[in-house]
């Protein structure tokens, strides 16, 4: 019996002490955090210190542009106590991520609330009367599909300001759209099949409208005949020819282009041939018609971007000009992020607003824990102080204020800092830019004095080198911190380690 007794003594004993210990293990346990991509990791790990468990969505490597979230990537942030994204304007995937969470005691810090700002020059804020300055001259009163349409813009008042852009637009109710490739007072364009208008405006060295022309009509009237150039020709020919040549394919395409990048394409086609009569093609989408691009008769495509997103296909012509192969419609995808620069993490100043929001967000989740949530907070931000006041004292003084970029991501750090960022975006790291290109990226170089072009880390070095071998330039690189690539990893760099190293680097050109 007293055997009895003590075994079942040491039996109820084992049960209060495993009680006791899950309980303890229940009080132990971290605040689970899960945030979108790596500024977001970082500034969550600075608050949440050792008191919560913070993880990052995106792998080594991953571009937030390209993400696209897995079932595990859903179940893991139903079972999180905090998710910290930055915007839907950078990750695009989050609205429909939150729609598929059912946890009711998840907070969502959005670490962009309230912070992001346009950075985006409004023309109809130029400080000049720019209308009825420009006469255009050279039009005739009608044209054929494939007659060179040569026209001349004079101003009529004297200026040194010479960046001038053409548009054109299908009519009075379409947005105007640049065309590539004219950027003087000569405009040489090839008609296609269809009537349209065209205008001249004059920059000035801000890159506001100075002057421009009243829109010209420009009549195509073929006589009701079909022109081998002319879409018709296209459609009939729309095969693959006997001899089975292959498809072409499209290299080059970026996953998204801003206003205004200069799109560059390559066509390629699989098999070798003696024919190099090419065309491009653009269609607003797949239910209008494909007009053809003018200047465009080779292998190469560049192409001043609007605002609108767009297809594009590339056709081979034989002697006969009959279609040999094409591609498949390829989109060129236009994104401004609605006109809002998504990159808010890279103003050091703004940073410490996101810091704070993160920091909120945590106390919210975990009110016991808000004495070493707000002491993080406050450590972190002295840090980013520091670095806003280096970037400060490094600038202030500067008489060379403008760098150029590829990617148009550090508006932030312009606006804070009283820079000008010029962006040459659509340059890819698969096809070589043309000599045109080069051109138009030297005459920008010499405009502005700059001695280096800047190129996101961790890019293909290829065709920044080709360009800065072309133009005299150097290159260097930016960290805009959307990835966490092997780069940062190897050098075990931190957000402020990086900022700094981006000082160093904004030094070359602003001096």
């Amino acid at each position: 019996m007293e055997k009895s007794l003590l075994v079942f003594i040491l039996m109820m004993s084992t049960i209060l002490f495993g009680c006791q210990n899950s309980e303890v293990n229940s009080t132990n346990e971290k605040l689970s955090v899960v945030t979108s991509f790596y500024p977001m990791y970082e500034f969550a790990r600075q608050v949440a210190g050792d008191r919560a468990d913070v993880t990052l969505m995106l792998s080594d490597g991953e571009d937030p542009h390209h993400y696209e979230p897995s079932a595990k990537d859903v179940a893991r942030v139903n079972k999180a106590d905090v998710f910290v994204y930055s915007s839907e304007e950078m990750e695009y995937w989050v609205g429909s991520l939150l729609k598929s969470i059912e946890s009711d005691k998840l907070v969502i810090a959005r670490a962009a609330d309230g912070l992001e700002s346009e950075h985006k020059e409004d023309e109809n804020e130029a400080n000049h009367e720019v209308a009825d300055k420009v006469k255009i001259h050279g039009a005739a009163d009608h044209y054929h599909t494939g007659d060179r349409i040569k026209l001349t813009a004079e101003l009529d008042e004297d200026s040194e300001y010479e960046h001038w852009h053409w548009y054109t637009r299908e009519s009075a109710d379409k947005e105007w759209v640049a065309v590539p490739n004219q950027g003087g007072t000569e405009f040489d364009y090839e008609a296609s099949g269809k009537s349209f208008e065209v205008r001249a405006v004059l920059f000035d060295d801000a890159h506001k409208e100075f002057a421009q022309s009243q829109p010209v009509e420009i009549i195509i009237n073929d006589h009701g005949h079909t022109h081998e150039d002319g879409e018709e020709t296209v459609q009939q020919h729309n095969h693959e020819s006997e001899d089975g040549a292959q498809p072409v394919e499209i290299i080059g395409l970026a996953d998204h282009y801003h206003t205004g990048d200069v799109v560059t394409l390559v066509a390629e086609l699989k098999e070798e041939t003696e024919y190099e009569h090419w065309h491009w093609y653009t269609r607003g989408s797949h239910d209008e018609e494909w007009e053809a691009v003018s200047g465009q008769g080779t292998d190469h495509l560049e192409y001043k971007t609007t605002g609108e997103s767009f297809e594009v296909k590339a056709v081979l012509f034989d002697d006969a000009h009959h279609t040999y192969a094409e591609s498949e419609p390829v989109t060129v995808s236009i994104d401004d992020h609605e006109s809002l620069d998504p990159h808010i993490w890279l103003d050091p100043v703004l940073a410490q607003e996101q810091v704070k929001i993160i920091r909120d967000a945590l106390i919210k989740a975990d009110p016991d824990g808000t004495a070493i949530y707000e002491k993080n907070a406050a450590t972190f931000n002295e840090e980013l102080q520091e670095v806003h006041e280096e970037y400060q004292s490094a600038l202030e003084k500067a008489e060379n204020r403008v760098f150029v970029v590829q990617h148009q991501a550090f508006g932030y750090i312009a606006e804070r800092y009283n820079l000008k960022q010029i962006a040459i975006g659509g340059l890819s790291t698969e096809v070589e830019p043309s000599a045109a290109r080069i051109a138009e990226i030297g005459n920008l170089v010499k405009e502005y004095d700059v001695p280096v072009i800047y190129y996101q880390q961790g890019a293909n070095s290829a065709i920044a080198e080709t360009v800065a071998a072309e133009t005299g330039t150097e290159t260097a690189s930016l960290y805009d911190l959307e990835v966490l690539s092997k780069e940062l990893q190897a050098e075990n760099l931190g957000y402020v380690a990086a900022m700094r190293e981006n000082l160093k680097a904004l030094q070359i050109s602003i001096q």
